[in-house]
């Protein structure tokens, strides 16, 4: 759906603080804007759409462009807004624990046991590709996941990111290199 030939007195109307013109804008913009978000951020895609609402109502005022302008604009705030709340997440990366979970645990460990082997015994795969998402940029994660876990080559991985085999070999030799200086120990080849 466009507002097409109405598109400028919407707008028009949108930044004089018209609630009907808002309204308009957002019914036409907001579903592809959330799909969009949704498909990069499934968990906080709703709440990175409203992040992105507020941007755009305090910078509509200074909008200038046609309707093509206008969507390519609210888009790039989403991108942005997407960033931020990656940065956010990767700095903070935080997952509470029940203490009385961890009560239990340390009871039911062997005070004998090795903790490298409890470690590694205990993650499943599901955890570490959480983890690794959250020490990694998406692109590097996403190209470190395919290779390692999918067992996938580098013309494969590139073939599915839409990328050049040199730009999938520089995202994997970065990720590894942060993840060892994080201390993971990776043994990837080719």
């Amino acid at each position: 759906m466009t507002l097409d030939a109405c598109f400028d007195d919407v707008l028009a109307a949108a930044q004089t603080g018209a609630s009907w013109a808002l309204t308009e804008l957002y019914r036409d913009v907001h579903p592809s804007v959330l799909r969009y978000l949704r498909s990069q951020e499934p968990v906080d895609g709703e709440d990175v759409a409203s992040q992105v609402w507020i941007d755009v109502a305090r910078s509509l005022p200074r909008f200038t462009g046609g309707e093509d302008d206008f969507r390519r604009w609210i888009f790039t705030i989403a991108r942005r807004r997407l960033i931020d709340v990656r940065r956010s997440r990767a700095r903070r990366c935080v997952e509470p624990i029940d203490p009385s979970d961890q009560a239990a645990e340390y009871e039911s460990t062997d005070a004998d046991a090795d903790p490298a082997t409890t470690v590694t015994d205990g993650i499943t795969t599901a955890d570490a590709i959480a983890q690794l998402r959250a020490m990694l940029p998406p692109d590097q994660a996403e190209a470190l996941v395919l290779r390692v876990v999918s067992g996938l080559d580098v013309a494969q991985v590139a073939s599915i990111m839409g990328k050049q085999a040199g730009t999938v070999r520089v995202l994997q030799h970065r990720a590894i290199r942060r993840l060892s200086a994080a201390g993971w120990r990776w043994m990837v080849t080719n």
